[in-house]
């Protein structure tokens, strides 16, 4: 192993290797878990009020940033900040079902999700998502 890199633990489970996410919690692959034609929609629109709202945030910040300028060197920061902002979030905002898991409980941890964006969700899935770790 690389100096530097996690590794998620591997273990095995009825015959079966899964990872180990967090303190107590087993799963087969994410690949495995599915995902209903309902839980595509929460889970879609719960992904789409996380994204909105954290742009929603961005702006914010970027109005007071310039409410609050004292120079024309605003300007640059502005363009700092925004582009440090959109490699986070192109990051961040991946809609593979593989992830989404991981991904709600970060936005969750980050309080951009709430449990009500996420009802609907099976059980196991809001397991995994409300103890996940923060990424």
């Amino acid at each position: 192993m690389r100096s530097g890199t996690a590794r998620t633990p591997h273990v095995i489970h009825a015959g079966r290797p899964v990872k180990l996410v967090g303190p107590g919690i087993i799963i087969r692959s994410m690949r495995e878990l599915s995902w209903s034609a309902a839980e595509k929609k929460i889970a879609r629109a719960a992904f789409d009020r996380a994204y909105e709202r954290e742009c929603q945030a961005i702006h914010r910040e970027v109005q007071s940033m310039l409410r609050n300028a004292r120079d024309c060197q605003v300007i640059w920061a502005l363009e700092e900040y925004l582009r440090e902002r959109r490699r986070e979030i192109d990051q961040k905002y991946d809609y593979r079902y593989s992830v989404l898991p991981l991904l709600f409980g970060r936005l969750y941890n980050e309080s951009w999700l709430t449990e009500e964006d996420l009802t609907g969700l099976a059980a196991e899935k809001l397991q995994l998502i409300k103890r996940a770790p923060a990424l």
